[in-house]
């Protein structure tokens, strides 16, 4: 019995002793899950988006791709962000857009961080049109590729707004030459679109969710001279904030 007694009041010292640990490290996990949803809004004292001390790098790296970065981001502006391949360009719109976390550092949105607004409720707010190789497409409506971040069914000022958005970005003919429009099945199995012409259908679809932040990863590299003029025409007029990546 003496020693049962004994190790009972061992394992009791050690839970009052780790005890505090693992209230910290539930705390910990807790923090680390994103809040509910928070609305976001501009201000204009503060920058829109940013980071600051933000690291990453990828597995196999002798040195972070990104160390200790630092970068505001204000409503309204538009930045040309240029470097050679390899640079981390493409690297940096994924954090910015949070589709890939920081090793450290803090990213911030209006004033709030990582931890506080949802992933979702992030990617709402902050979007980013990479090239059309990396972007998908999906086998349904053109309607239904272009509005993915409205509700659905759309409302009949949704589709106006759609289609208006589309004559901005020079696909005007291919609506005309689509059979049911905006109805139109693309996709697999389905009406087959060029390279130009699926890059402007995703910044089209950019512009349609209402983001605060567009961002422009080598979006426009299948894009012809002509139509560039008039993609970049339409976006510098809707995109609220504007991060353009390319390559000098």
């Amino acid at each position: 019995l003496a020693p049962t007694i004994i190790d009972l009041l061992r394992v009791v010292g050690a839970w009052q002793l780790l005890s505090p640990i693992e209230q910290a490290a539930r705390r910990c996990a807790a923090d680390t899950e994103p809040s509910v949803e928070v609305a976001v809004s501009p201000a204009a004292n503060r920058p829109l988006l940013e980071i600051r001390n933000l690291s990453f790098g990828y597995l196999g790296q002798r040195r972070p791709l990104i160390n200790h970065g630092d970068l505001a981001v204000y409503y309204g502006e538009r930045l040309l962000l240029t470097g050679p391949s390899g640079g981390g360009k493409s690297t940096l719109a994924a954090l910015l857009s949070r589709l890939r976390p920081p090793h450290a550092g803090l990213l911030l949105l209006n004033g709030l961080d990582q931890y506080t607004l949802s992933p979702a409720n992030w990617r709402r707010q902050v979007v980013m049109v990479a090239q059309f190789h990396e972007n998908h497409l999906f086998s349904a409506s053109l309607a239904f590729n272009l509005l993915m971040g409205r509700q659905w069914p759309p409302r009949e000022e949704d589709l106006r707004e759609a289609e208006r958005l589309c004559c901005e970005l020079g696909l005007d003919d291919l609506l005309h030459r689509m059979p049911a429009g905006l109805g139109q099945r693309v996709g697999e199995g389905g009406w087959q679109l060029s390279h130009g012409e699926r890059s402007r259908l995703f910044i089209a679809r950019a512009l349609l969710q209402q983001a605060q932040v567009i961002i422009l990863d080598e979006s426009l590299a299948a894009v012809d001279a002509v139509n560039m003029r008039a993609t970049m025409r339409c976006v510098l007029a809707h995109a609220p904030t504007l991060i353009v990546i390319a390559h000098p």
